[in-house]
């Protein structure tokens, strides 16, 4: 049972590693980044929201006295964390990008240490501080900074706000489904975007071409399905479902494999390639992530809320 459980959590990190290589594709055919990110906001939306109409229609339903949670975690762990990896891949090859965000977990435990006030073990602050190390690696500060700064300012920015889809995944009870938060999430960041993306200026003649980018060539309506149906409404349910079934720690470790996977489909499908010095740098912010979080997780039986505020 628990082996079925990671490889749930496996298929999710690899369907999320498509969503930067398939945005890439619709840069390429002319849509911007927000107008990217709206159509897989609100293509995912729709779908989601369909089948749970038809298979889970309860979970729709929102309490009034949690809307304004919704539009928050709307804003800020749906729209904001999807915007600005977008635009951050603009600017940054998709791995670099993935690594950057994925210092989210080191934010969580300071959040957790001097937000919340909840005593860390040493183990959390040797993590962040490897992380920052590996950071640096990641952006080869000895060669005067040689990626992209303003791209580096947005991917730090998206992993604060991934941060926060951590926190607040577990601030609201059982009176609210986890689907339906994704699915009405996902409409709402949709909404929220509507007058930034002007989705009535998107140039929707483009998905009827194909281009072509590091000599594959794919079809552009074909790029922008699979964003929609195996990048966000699978890589949510597995997600969703391997949390459900692992501990939170296990399963947000093997959905750190994102990181991984997105590197290597922008190598096959985008022919970017990282440097030994990048790789071994995101190596090392992954562990330091990886270790302050399952620090903060071994607090549990001392302090519960260290541990909920890791859960996802």
């Amino acid at each position: 049972m628990r082996a079925v459980s990671l490889a749930i959590a496996f298929v999710s990190a690899v369907c999320f590693g498509f969503s930067g290589p398939m945005a890439k594709y619709l840069g390429a055919a002319g849509l911007t980044p927000l107008e990217s990110v709206w159509v897989r906001m609100a293509g995912s939306g729709v779908l989601l929201i369909l089948a749970l109409a038809i298979v889970r229609p309860r979970a729709l339903r929102i309490p009034r006295a949690r809307l304004p949670f919704l539009v928050a975690y709307a804003v800020v762990a749906v729209a904001a964390v999807q915007t600005l990896f977008f635009l951050a891949i603009t600017r940054l090859p998709v791995g670099v990008a993935l690594l950057i965000e994925y210092t989210s977990p080191v934010i969580v435990v300071l959040w957790v240490r001097f937000v919340r006030r909840v005593r860390l073990p040493r183990a959390a602050y040797l993590g962040a501080l490897i992380a920052v190390v590996g950071l640096a690696i990641v952006v080869q500060v000895w060669e005067g900074l040689r990626l992209d700064a303003l791209g580096l300012v947005i991917a730090l920015v998206a992993g604060a706000c991934c941060a926060g889809y951590f926190l607040m995944s577990d601030s609201f009870s059982d009176d609210v489904d986890t689907f339906g938060l994704i699915a009405w999430g996902m409409v709402g960041s949709a909404v929220v975007l509507l007058p930034i993306s002007q989705p009535w200026n998107i140039p929707w003649e483009a998905f009827g071409t194909t281009v072509a980018i590091g000599g594959h060539s794919l079809p552009v309506a074909g790029a922008a399905l699979w964003l929609v149906l195996v990048a966000t409404v699978i890589a949510y349910f597995t997600g969703v479902t391997a949390v459900r079934r692992l501990s939170a720690a296990v399963g947000a470790t093997v959905a750190s494999l994102e990181v991984i996977a997105g590197a290597v489909i922008a190598w096959i499908l985008l022919g970017e390639h990282l440097g030994a010095a990048q790789i071994v740098g995101g190596l090392i912010v992954l562990a330091g992530a990886l270790l302050a979080q399952s620090a903060t997780v071994r607090l549990a039986p001392e302090a519960p809320e260290a541990a909920e505020a890791v859960r996802v």
